[in-house]
């Protein structure tokens, strides 16, 4: 479906040690541009995660936005060293037969010694967190992705009803150039019979001259060619798969036509419709640069 550079998504998930949120928020860009804002903590995880974000997005100037909070920090594991312990009970073995005297070492005794015990951090599994932090990454994109689906539907709407109006002014074109030449006959004519009076009318001469003025004033190459960018724009619309590049190219191409029709225009009517054509053309533009 046709989707729109514009859209947030945001996923949160707590575990209950740990609690991750990732936003994502966009606005039109030429190329996919991904901005990552992260805790230092989670820094060697960035290019995953502009890797799984690819996978969703295509165009666009992404923000992302990601919080986390560890409920663990702060909380020590007590380790016990059995080699430490046993070179102790060793040392003490070998020092009672050494010099005869009885070993009455007690467990409560041999952990006093240093490092018997010690305190240590709980270490983190990097694949655990980089596990919660997909799923989280992904959930978001997936809301994000829906609401540039969603925007997408709306432009796509607007854009097919700008591009029937555009086909409106060009068959209100297309049927007006006749009786233009129509009416610069019955002009021209008057005009002679008015100079010369009685004189008869040279018929070539007036066909002649008719005949250069339609030739200046004919657009019916432009209203061709625009006919076929109109439905080429449609049908591009339906692909629907990264076509922003590809609408814009044809929305220029469309323009170039209409400032051709409205520079041929002998006729208020005409020159108005091709100021509207161009206008509706610059509407559809615009709205393409927010099309993924």
């Amino acid at each position: 479906m046709l989707k729109s550079m514009t859209g947030f998504g945001r996923c949160e998930i707590d575990t209950g040690e740990r609690k991750l949120i990732v936003e994502l928020k966009s606005v039109n860009h030429r190329y996919l541009e991904i901005s990552v804002k992260l805790p230092k903590k989670l820094n060697f995880f960035e290019s995953g995660i502009r890797n799984v974000l690819k996978q969703y997005i295509s165009r666009g100037k992404v923000d992302v936005f990601i919080t986390y909070e560890d409920y663990t920090e702060g909380k020590a594991c007590v380790k016990y060293n059995e080699d430490i312990a046993r070179e102790y009970y060793n040392g003490l073995e070998k020092m009672s037969r050494d010099f005869g005297i009885e070993n009455d070492v007690r467990a409560s005794i041999l952990s006093r010694f240093p490092d018997v015990f010690t305190l240590e951090d709980q270490t983190m599994d990097e694949q655990e967190l980089w596990d919660l932090l997909e799923k989280t990454v992904r959930a978001a994109a997936e809301k994000f992705v829906e609401t540039r689906i969603a925007e997408g539907e709306h432009l796509l709407e607007d854009i097919h009803a700008k591009l029937d109006g555009m086909l409106a002014i060009v068959e209100f074109i297309e049927e007006r150039e006749p009786q233009i030449v129509s009416e610069y006959r019955k002009k021209l004519s008057d005009k002679v019979k008015e100079l010369l009076g009685e004189t008869s009318i040279d018929e070539s001469v007036l066909a002649t001259e008719i005949t250069i003025f339609a030739d200046k004033i004919c657009v019916d190459e432009e209203t061709v060619r625009l006919r076929a960018h109109i439905n080429n724009m449609k049908s591009t619309l339906n692909e629907a798969v990264n076509v922003g590049r590809k609408l814009d190219f044809i929305a220029q191409e469309m323009n170039r036509e209409a400032n051709t029709i409205l520079s041929k225009a002998n006729d208020l009517a005409v020159s108005n419709q091709a100021i509207d054509l161009k206008t509706e053309i610059e509407k559809i533009r615009e709205q393409i640069q927010n099309i993924e």
